[in-house]
């Protein structure tokens, strides 16, 4: 089982282990240690599980050292206020956007994996399961900070979208830009710009065509793939390998060489001509209602489908077909029509 994605509970038919995941901008956890994220608001005093009565408030009550009372009087005065203690973020959420309290990256990530342990169980275990209410894990602070930090620390962050931003100019933990993003998607106005293309060239000296998203396109998609993945994964079968968490090529080889030594002859190699230009966009979303029934969720997912993309010559082209190679949504987009 990879350790970056614990919520995978199989193998592969050939009853190896998964090799570790290639640190990509598909999703994949940074090697590197996680800076601390914006402080949430902590209350002052200590927690009543220090024992004791620690973290208790001290009250006003007139003690053995108080004056007599008189009869009838009540034990105790008025009291102070309690002292606040020190209590679990997701608890101190407020539902107003700009009051919302953000996690540490520790606390984001064991959010993130909890949800995500649960949302694969729950898939796995139901198969005609739909989920309804997915939208707001999308905006939930965990989510985006946890996105925001994959998208920051990949080698694409050097890359900026038709706004000129790079990801790796932003200020490191996201800051008021996080904030500013969580309040548009809480408030539905968020919309994906047009991709940048850029061609790239290939070893038959043809060119291939990238869509590099902006910073924030990035962020929310890879919020949307953080949440649809552990669902998705539920469905495929333990022989397929691409562009799936803890699997990549070499793992699909390693199974061919052990199949290979087990009276198996024959291994045919093929290939979709243009699948990522080709892809309907009408079949891919019956797809993914399959299983995902939040509306605002298809919705987000089929904007980023449509945004469309600026040309390198400055002209703007519709996208009424396929998936622009090159942003992180994109593998996800591919691999559901491939369940």
């Amino acid at each position: 089982m990879s350790a970056a994605y614990p919520w995978r509970g199989y193998r592969g038919k050939a009853g190896h282990h998964p090799r570790r995941p290639e640190h990509s901008e598909h999703g994949n956890r940074p090697p590197v240690a996680l800076p601390a994220a914006p402080p949430g608001r902590r209350r002052a005093g200590s927690s009543s599980a220090d024992g004791r009565g620690a973290g208790r408030s001290r009250r006003s009550s007139r003690g053995s050292n108080a004056p007599s009372r008189g009869a009838g009087k009540p034990l105790t005065g008025r009291r102070t206020a309690a002292s606040s203690q020190s209590t679990d973020w997701n608890a101190r959420r407020s539902p107003v956007n700009t009051d919302a309290l953000w996690p540490s990256l520790e606390e984001a990530e064991a959010r993130v994996l909890e949800i995500q342990t649960k949302l694969h169980r729950w898939a796995t275990d139901a198969p005609d399961r739909r989920f309804d209410d997915l939208y707001n894990l999308v905006c939930d602070p965990a989510f985006l900070l946890l996105a925001w930090r994959r998208v920051r620390g990949n080698r694409g962050a050097r890359s900026a979208g038709v706004d000129g931003l790079r990801p790796k100019d932003l200020m490191p933990g996201g800051g008021m830009f996080l904030l500013g993003l969580r309040m548009e998607l809480k408030a539905g106005t968020f919309q994906p710009l047009p991709t940048r293309e850029r061609k790239i060239p290939k070893a038959n000296g043809k060119t291939r065509s990238l869509g590099i998203p902006t910073a924030k396109d990035r962020i929310v998609q890879a919020a949307l793939k953080l949440v649809l993945e552990p669902v998705f994964e539920a469905d495929f079968k333990p022989g397929s390998y691409g562009f799936r968490p803890g699997r990549r090529a070499q793992d699909a080889i390693a199974e061919i060489h052990l199949l290979g030594s087990h009276t198996y002859e024959w291994v045919l190699e093929g290939d979709i001509t243009a699948c990522f230009d080709e892809i309907s966009h009408g079949a891919l979303m019956d797809r993914v209602r399959e299983r995902i029934g939040d509306k605002r969720v298809l919705a987000l997912v089929k904007a980023f489908l449509k945004a469309g993309v600026l040309c390198e010559d400055d002209i703007f082209r519709d996208t009424r077909t396929g998936t622009p190679q090159g942003g992180i949504l994109t593998p996800p987009t591919q691999w559901v029509t491939r369940a």
